[in-house]
């Protein structure tokens, strides 16, 4: 801790003045002129220094003790240019927004039998249409009732900015990195079409394809990775917008349903929100709702 000089500090009202606008504390200054007097210079010569060591410090913590190359073989290669400009949205998101997630399972037993048995009215030949079609569905459905979920926050004018369109983001994995282009309107859109557009931009993107205007204004945002694996993450809200919607891997769990234990396909859920906005009591309801949407009531909302 640094030591405080004595209470009286020999300096003119101009110097005093000079160092509150700088936030400069007059104690912990020595001053050159004669009897310790403090000086305009010295101000200056402080808050300099000040400001030296703390960048001294920032880098001295970002800085590697040792290299890699020192351990063993090593390959050095760009950060892909995808990423690259995904780094500082993802960090502003992640440092900017206090997140809170929200785990929980909705049983789609029902709406798996029903979008498996899909056909066509005319061939009879299946019709395959991707779970996150259905999803998008549910989803619009639950921003309309919960409208903090459609929104933005201007927090400078102290604004909250509701949005009356409904245009889901859809994490695409693509080889240049993740890309999250917009499916717009879906509440005016049925599940066949939605599908077939789900397909076309996740061709576009993996093909750089895209309009770079597709990427922004957005609702809300779904990642999902049960293409891949795994079951329950903490998505990073995709800034400006207040929550995004984790989806893992569907499993077949044996539960107790209906007074009696069956099988029944499970799917996890993950819904990351921005606590500023959204409280744990409404993010707990909005996913309580899209469980129903998923499950016992997908039958009666959403039209092929």
């Amino acid at each position: 801790m640094t030591e405080k000089k004595p209470t009286i500090v020999n300096a003119s009202p101009k110097v005093r003045k000079f160092a509150r606008e700088l936030g400069a504390n007059l104690h912990l200054i020595d001053g050159s002129q004669r009897e310790g007097r403090v000086t305009e210079d010295d101000i200056r010569l402080f808050v300099k220094e000040s400001l030296s060591k703390k960048v001294l410090q920032k880098k001295e913590v970002a800085t590697q003790e040792y290299d890699h190359s020192e351990f063993g073989e090593i390959d050095v290669q760009p950060i892909p240019r995808i990423k690259k400009i995904a780094i500082p949205h993802l960090q502003k998101s992640w440092n900017k927004i206090p997140h809170v997630t929200h785990h929980d399972e909705a049983d789609i037993t029902e709406m798996e039998e029903f979008r498996k048995s899909l056909k066509d009215t005319y061939t009879g030949e299946k019709i395959k249409i991707t779970l996150l079609a259905f999803i998008m569905r549910a989803l619009v459905r639950a921003l309309k009732d919960y409208p903090n979920f459609n929104s933005s926050l201007d927090i400078e004018n102290n604004k909250v900015i509701y949005k009356k369109y409904f245009h889901i983001g859809i994490a695409v994995d693509t080889p240049q990195g993740l890309m999250v282009p917009k499916i717009r309107n879906v509440e005016k859109k049925n599940i066949t079409t939605l599908g077939k557009e789900l397909k076309d931009v996740s061709e576009a993107c993996r093909n750089l394809k895209v309009d770079k205007k597709e990427f922004y204004g957005g609702s809300m945002t779904i990642s999902s990775l049960g293409g891949i694996g795994g079951s329950f993450f903490t998505p990073i809200i995709n800034f400006p917008e207040v929550a995004i919607l984790g989806v893992g891997r569907a499993e077949t769990k044996q539960i107790y349903f209906d007074e009696k234990f069956q099988k029944r396909i499970i799917l996890p859920l993950s819904l990351s929100y921005d606590h500023r906005i959204i409280d744990g009591a409404e993010g707990a309801k909005f996913c309580n709702h899209l469980k129903d949407s998923l499950g016992k009531d997908f039958a009666y909302k959403l039209t092929i």
